[in-house]
């Protein structure tokens, strides 16, 4: 399965945000917008702090797509 952020980037665009701004206000770091950027893992914690300061649900900005054809990463 992968997890991909374009939800964030679809609703930041329809706020008139840049990623610097949403980096301030939920008090990330500019590592973590990269990652982001990356469609790579991070922590729980800090997808609630976008989600606070968006005031939006997790499932708002990120969505998990799974693996083509049925195969399995491995992970459970």
């Amino acid at each position: 399965m992968v997890v991909s952020y374009k939800k964030l980037w679809k609703l930041l665009i329809d706020l008139d945000m840049k990623k610097k701004d949403l980096q301030q206000a939920a008090g990330v770091s500019p590592a973590l917008i990269a990652k982001l950027g990356r469609n790579e893992n991070v922590s729980t914690e800090s997808l609630v702090k976008i989600c606070t300061a968006l005031h939006c649900d997790i499932g708002d900005i990120m969505e998990i797509i799974p693996a083509k054809g049925g195969e399995s990463d491995g992970s459970q």
